[in-house]
Protein backbone atom coordinates (compact mmCIF):
# COMPACT_ATOMS: atom_id res chain seq x y z
CA UNK A 1 0.00 0.00 0.00
CA UNK A 2 1.17 3.71 -0.98
CA UNK A 3 2.16 5.70 2.52
CA UNK A 4 2.44 8.60 -0.19
CA UNK A 5 -0.48 8.19 -1.53
CA UNK A 6 -2.97 8.13 1.36
CA UNK A 7 -1.94 11.58 2.67
CA UNK A 8 -4.26 14.35 1.04
CA UNK A 9 -2.52 17.17 -0.68
CA UNK A 10 -3.09 20.46 1.50
CA UNK A 11 -3.99 23.70 -0.32
CA UNK A 12 -2.39 26.84 0.97
CA UNK A 13 -4.48 29.32 0.78
CA UNK A 14 -4.54 31.97 -2.43
CA UNK A 15 -4.62 28.04 -4.15
CA UNK A 16 -7.38 26.34 -6.10
CA UNK A 17 -7.63 23.56 -7.18
CA UNK A 18 -10.77 22.13 -9.64
CA UNK A 19 -11.21 18.60 -11.26
CA UNK A 20 -12.70 18.11 -14.62
CA UNK A 21 -12.65 13.79 -15.35
CA UNK A 22 -9.05 12.78 -14.57
CA UNK A 23 -7.78 16.44 -14.90
CA UNK A 24 -6.48 18.50 -11.98
CA UNK A 25 -5.57 22.26 -12.86
CA UNK A 26 -4.03 23.99 -9.71
CA UNK A 27 -4.29 28.15 -9.75
CA UNK A 28 -2.21 30.04 -7.91
CA UNK A 29 -0.15 33.12 -7.25
CA UNK A 30 2.16 32.38 -9.51
CA UNK A 31 0.09 30.82 -12.26
CA UNK A 32 -1.93 27.68 -13.14
CA UNK A 33 -0.68 24.32 -14.09
CA UNK A 34 -2.68 21.19 -14.67
CA UNK A 35 -2.16 17.41 -14.60
CA UNK A 36 -4.22 14.76 -16.54
CA UNK A 37 -3.87 11.46 -14.07
CA UNK A 38 -4.61 7.70 -15.64
CA UNK A 39 -7.77 6.25 -15.54
CA UNK A 40 -5.93 3.89 -12.22
CA UNK A 41 -7.22 6.60 -9.94
CA UNK A 42 -9.45 8.82 -8.61
CA UNK A 43 -9.30 12.87 -7.73
CA UNK A 44 -11.63 14.26 -5.59
CA UNK A 45 -11.26 17.98 -3.80
CA UNK A 46 -12.34 17.99 -0.73
CA UNK A 47 -12.04 21.39 1.01
CA UNK A 48 -8.73 22.68 1.43
CA UNK A 49 -7.38 19.13 0.17
CA UNK A 50 -6.74 17.07 -3.16
CA UNK A 51 -6.85 13.58 -2.37
CA UNK A 52 -5.98 10.73 -4.47
CA UNK A 53 -7.41 6.80 -4.56
CA UNK A 54 -6.78 4.14 -6.42
CA UNK A 55 -9.58 2.51 -8.65
CA UNK A 56 -9.26 -1.18 -7.94
CA UNK A 57 -5.67 -3.40 -6.16
CA UNK A 58 -3.96 -4.07 -9.18
CA UNK A 59 -0.31 -3.50 -9.21
CA UNK A 60 -0.51 -0.80 -11.77
CA UNK A 61 -3.60 1.27 -9.58
CA UNK A 62 -1.21 0.84 -7.01
CA UNK A 63 1.91 2.45 -8.27
CA UNK A 64 -0.31 5.56 -9.93
CA UNK A 65 -1.49 6.23 -6.65
CA UNK A 66 1.87 7.72 -4.97
CA UNK A 67 2.75 9.06 -8.43
CA UNK A 68 -0.34 10.93 -9.42
CA UNK A 69 -0.21 12.51 -5.55
CA UNK A 70 3.42 13.35 -5.92
CA UNK A 71 2.26 15.10 -9.20
CA UNK A 72 -0.67 16.95 -7.83
CA UNK A 73 1.69 18.11 -5.07
CA UNK A 74 4.30 19.74 -7.29
CA UNK A 75 1.48 21.65 -8.89
CA UNK A 76 0.64 22.96 -5.39
CA UNK A 77 4.38 23.72 -4.97
CA UNK A 78 4.92 25.39 -8.27
CA UNK A 79 2.36 27.76 -8.15
CA UNK A 80 3.06 28.48 -4.51
CA UNK A 81 6.71 29.02 -4.41
CA UNK A 82 8.14 27.50 -7.48
CA UNK A 83 11.10 25.51 -8.26
CA UNK A 84 14.65 26.62 -8.60
CA UNK A 85 18.17 24.59 -9.19
CA UNK A 86 21.29 26.34 -9.17
CA UNK A 87 24.50 25.65 -11.09
CA UNK A 88 28.04 26.73 -10.71
CA UNK A 89 31.10 27.31 -13.27
CA UNK A 90 34.63 26.42 -12.80
CA UNK A 91 37.28 26.41 -14.88
CA UNK A 92 39.67 29.54 -15.77
CA UNK A 93 38.22 32.18 -18.25
CA UNK A 94 34.93 30.18 -17.63
CA UNK A 95 31.84 32.72 -16.74
CA UNK A 96 28.22 32.96 -18.13
CA UNK A 97 25.85 36.58 -18.45
CA UNK A 98 22.52 37.01 -19.72
CA UNK A 99 21.70 39.69 -22.28
CA UNK A 100 17.94 39.92 -22.56
CA UNK A 101 16.57 36.29 -23.51
CA UNK A 102 19.86 34.64 -23.69
CA UNK A 103 22.18 33.32 -21.62
CA UNK A 104 25.86 33.93 -23.00
CA UNK A 105 28.47 31.08 -22.01
CA UNK A 106 32.31 31.49 -22.03
CA UNK A 107 33.16 27.78 -21.79
CA UNK A 108 36.61 27.45 -23.20
CA UNK A 109 35.22 26.73 -26.86
CA UNK A 110 36.62 28.78 -29.61
CA UNK A 111 33.14 30.50 -29.81
CA UNK A 112 31.00 31.90 -27.45
CA UNK A 113 27.62 29.57 -26.53
CA UNK A 114 24.40 31.30 -27.02
CA UNK A 115 21.35 29.09 -24.87
CA UNK A 116 17.83 30.77 -25.95
CA UNK A 117 15.84 30.63 -22.71
CA UNK A 118 12.74 28.57 -23.23
CA UNK A 119 8.79 30.82 -21.88
CA UNK A 120 7.84 30.01 -18.99
CA UNK A 121 11.43 30.04 -17.05
CA UNK A 122 13.26 32.64 -15.42
CA UNK A 123 17.89 32.47 -15.80
CA UNK A 124 19.71 34.64 -14.06
CA UNK A 125 23.61 35.04 -13.15
CA UNK A 126 23.88 36.89 -10.32
CA UNK A 127 27.59 36.62 -10.80
CA UNK A 128 29.90 34.89 -13.62
CA UNK A 129 30.06 31.81 -12.20
CA UNK A 130 26.68 31.07 -10.72
CA UNK A 131 23.46 30.53 -12.84
CA UNK A 132 19.92 30.30 -11.15
CA UNK A 133 17.32 28.77 -13.32
CA UNK A 134 13.79 29.37 -11.93
CA UNK A 135 10.15 28.26 -13.03
CA UNK A 136 7.07 26.96 -11.79
CA UNK A 137 7.29 23.23 -13.86
CA UNK A 138 9.81 20.86 -11.93
CA UNK A 139 10.09 19.11 -15.06
CA UNK A 140 11.30 22.38 -17.09
CA UNK A 141 13.46 23.66 -14.61
CA UNK A 142 15.19 20.67 -14.33
CA UNK A 143 15.69 20.13 -18.11
CA UNK A 144 16.72 23.49 -19.01
CA UNK A 145 19.61 23.07 -16.15
CA UNK A 146 20.26 19.91 -17.37
CA UNK A 147 20.73 21.18 -21.26
CA UNK A 148 23.11 24.30 -19.64
CA UNK A 149 25.02 21.86 -17.60
CA UNK A 150 25.33 19.92 -21.09
CA UNK A 151 27.16 22.09 -22.87
CA UNK A 152 30.45 21.87 -20.62
CA UNK A 153 29.95 18.95 -17.94
CA UNK A 154 32.42 18.73 -14.86
CA UNK A 155 35.28 16.65 -16.04
CA UNK A 156 37.25 14.18 -13.62
CA UNK A 157 40.78 15.45 -13.55
CA UNK A 158 40.67 18.69 -12.78
CA UNK A 159 36.75 19.60 -11.80
CA UNK A 160 36.29 22.06 -15.27
CA UNK A 161 32.50 22.80 -16.10
CA UNK A 162 29.29 23.58 -15.48
CA UNK A 163 27.96 21.38 -11.96
CA UNK A 164 24.86 21.75 -9.80
CA UNK A 165 25.59 23.75 -6.48
CA UNK A 166 26.26 21.19 -3.97
CA UNK A 167 27.40 18.36 -6.51
CA UNK A 168 30.31 16.22 -5.81
CA UNK A 169 32.21 15.14 -8.46
CA UNK A 170 34.64 12.42 -7.78
CA UNK A 171 38.28 13.61 -8.58
CA UNK A 172 40.65 10.93 -10.68
CA UNK A 173 44.51 11.16 -10.42
CA UNK A 174 46.31 11.76 -13.54
CA UNK A 175 49.12 9.87 -15.45
CA UNK A 176 52.13 8.68 -13.11
CA UNK A 177 55.63 8.88 -14.20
Amino acid sequence: MSRIGKKPVELPSGVSASVSGQTVEVKGPKGTRTFTATDDVTIAVEENAVSVTPRGTSKRARQQWGMSRTMVQNLVKGVTEGFKRELEIQGVGYRAAMQGNVLKLNLGYSHEVNFEVPQGITVTAPKPTEIVVEGIDQQQVGQVAANIREWRGPEPYKGKGIRYKGEFIFRKEGKKK
